[in-house]
């Protein structure tokens, strides 16, 4: 699974930076490192909505340090199983 994390100019200054660090440290917790290739990508298009993260082609908006978590188990561990 393709996991990307929009570093545009919107989304940047919401924190995307914050957003790949706890999804990098969520995936080696989770021991998903074989299965998630995270990776940073351009706007997205949703630059009203906050840090846009696309798990596939699941589309997740206001991403952030502190429901990262949340997103990663309800959105992306489910596309994993």
């Amino acid at each position: 699974m393709v996991v990307k994390v929009c570093v545009g100019s919107s989304c940047h200054l919401r924190g995307s930076y914050d957003v790949i660090e706890e999804l990098k440290r969520l995936v080696k917790q989770y021991g998903v490192e074989d299965k998630v290739d995270l990776q940073a990508s351009f706007c997205m298009g949703n630059c009203q909505n906050g840090v846009s993260v696309r798990a596939d082609e699941a589309l997740l908006h206001n991403a952030n340090k502190e429901n990262c978590e949340e997103l990663f188990l309800t959105q992306v561990l489910p596309l994993l199983k």
